[in-house]
């Protein structure tokens, strides 16, 4: 398998999802501004967002495609098609637990997550009204990402990297076209995530029924799989919760502060997932059922070549990202949001937290990197405890910084932390030998410089001579910021080229 046409595969895909993100959150911007109404979607949307990452995307894809590998490989398909079918019976019911739980006790959940919001009587029902509505979504998008774990393990990357697509489609439509027809018009959103995560379920279902592995779930504590399965997911549920309940924790804060701060929060938060989703969860979904083969065949320098061959594509590409990102936070913020609603003073703010995220974005992709080559050897335990650290420094930054710089402070902790949490990771990776870094990184890190450098000075050339960024319409205005991106990237790429960069150097590992 050719790594890096995989990962070229699933970042198209990805690109793709977030490009209709954009369209969606641009209309959202559009019809709905940036007040009480988006609050209260946002908080009522970011509850079960953060349940599917703990228990689908997060813990449970870490602990289950590690496992799923070493039965496909070990022991063939009927052992793992009776397995799968007790992992999804288990979920299925837990699942369920859960999305009643958060019907019922919904205006409790608003209490703990977004305490501010009863000083508003109208925030505050409108926000449970919202929740109940989009807390099953928990259930549909969990079955889904369990899917996606089972096509990720046999090499099927692309539709679940697809399925995201299905859910903004769903929102653009609604928002478009349904939204008069609710009262509050701000219902319809909560609706529309609804059937997106029915589509994003159903659209998968054949696909496993190709590879053969679309069975019927079965529910069985008596067997030690299962359990075997459960023991691991406990760290691992704690260490990815861990910065879940950080994002939690600043959404209480948030919650304090200015009306439209949650909403500022959430579209720079936007901005920054574009990268951090294109190379970071594509590089971890490709590179945790390879790491994890390769981990079970014992070939230590197979792992090595992997992980050091995701780093480097890594800070090849999230480097440019982020300064490119802060460089332009007005550009972005004007051309994409700025429109009716959306007023100048939302552009500003939202920018100072996209700055503030853009700091540590390359450290977030990072993580998600490092602590994959722990998942891959059935290793939870070890990311979590340094997770619990991350997670205490941030709320100490989120108490230092949210008093001068409000909500750009709760963004800068988790930048901030974000880089702590990748040195521990990376000492741990070393001291356990479980990786040890191919030569060349010294000249790899010059040559990154020496492109980064050239590409600031083309970024900030250019930003001198074009007009203001809220001259124009829509279309004037992001025609002008792609060729701004565009001749910045090239400047890069050529300067890499230059310098003697080429894919062919990173297409030659493959398995």
């Amino acid at each position: 398998m050719n790594l890096l046409k995989s990962l070229a595969a699933i970042s198209f895909m990805t690109i793709m999802s977030r490009v209709f993100g954009f369209i969606r959150d641009s209309i959202i911007a559009r019809i709905f501004g940036s007040g009480m109404a988006t609050d209260a979607f946002f908080i009522a949307f970011k509850l079960p967002n953060l349940l599917r990452r703990i228990f689908a995307e997060g813990a449970f894809s870490q602990v289950v495609v590690p496992i799923l590998a070493e039965y496909k490989n070990q022991k063939g398909d009927e052992a793992t098609q009776t397995l799968i079918a007790y992992i999804s019976g288990s979920l299925t019911l837990v699942l369920a637990l859960i999305s009643v739980f958060g019907v019922i006790f919904a205006p409790w959940v608003i209490y703990v997550t977004a305490p501010g919001f009863t000083y508003n009587s109208d925030k505050f029902i409108l926000t449970t009204e919202l929740l109940r509505i989009t807390f099953p979504y928990i259930f549909l998008i969990s079955l889904a990402s369990l899917a996606g774990a089972i096509l990720n393990t046999w090499n099927r990357f692309l539709v679940p990297a697809f399925i995201p697509t299905l859910l903004n489609i769903s929102m653009i439509i609604f928002a478009s076209f349904a939204a008069p027809y609710f009262d509050p018009p701000v219902i319809s959103l909560a609706w529309s995530v609804i059937v997106g995560g029915v589509l994003q379920l159903a659209y998968q279902l054949p696909h496993l029924k190709k590879i053969g592995m679309l069975v019927l779930p079965r529910i069985s504590f008596h067997d030690s799989r299962v359990w075997y399965i459960i023991k691991m997911m406990g760290p691992a549920i704690i260490g990815v919760s861990v910065s879940q309940i950080s994002l939690i924790i600043n959404t209480i804060f948030a919650s304090f502060l200015q009306t439209g701060s949650v909403s500022w929060m959430y579209y720079a938060d936007r901005l920054m997932e574009l990268p951090a989703g294109v190379l970071g969860v594509a590089l971890g979904t490709i590179l945790l059922p390879s790491l994890a083969q390769s981990f079970i065949k014992g070939n230590r320098t197979e792992y090595y070549h992997l992980m050091d061959w995701g780093l480097r594509l890594c800070l090849l590409f999230t480097l440019p990202c982020a300064i490119g990102l802060a460089i332009l936070a007005e550009a972005l913020t004007v051309s994409l949001f700025q429109y009716n609603k959306f007023t100048s003073y939302d552009s500003v703010m939202t920018q100072y937290a996209l700055i503030s995220y853009c700091i540590g974005l390359t450290g977030i992709i990072l993580v998600k990197i490092l602590a994959t080559g722990f998942y891959s050897c059935q290793n939870t335990r070890t990311p979590v405890r340094i997770a619990i650290l991350t997670l205490i420094l941030t709320q100490l930054m989120n108490f230092a910084f949210i008093g001068p710089m409000k909500h750009a402070g709760l963004a800068l902790s988790i930048s901030l932390a974000a880089y702590f949490n990748v040195s521990v990771l990376y000492w741990q990776l070393r001291k356990e030998e479980i990786f040890q870094p191919l030569p060349g990184w010294p000249i790899f890190v010059l040559k990154l410089f020496i492109a980064l450098t050239i590409m600031v000075l083309v970024l900030f050339s250019l930003l001198y001579i074009i007009p203001r960024w809220d001259d124009g319409n829509m279309t004037t205005r992001l025609l002008r910021l792609m060729g701004v991106v565009i001749t910045g990237a090239a400047s890069y790429f050529f300067t890499l080229f230059s310098l003697g960069f080429r894919i062919k150097d990173f297409k030659k590992y493959i398995i």
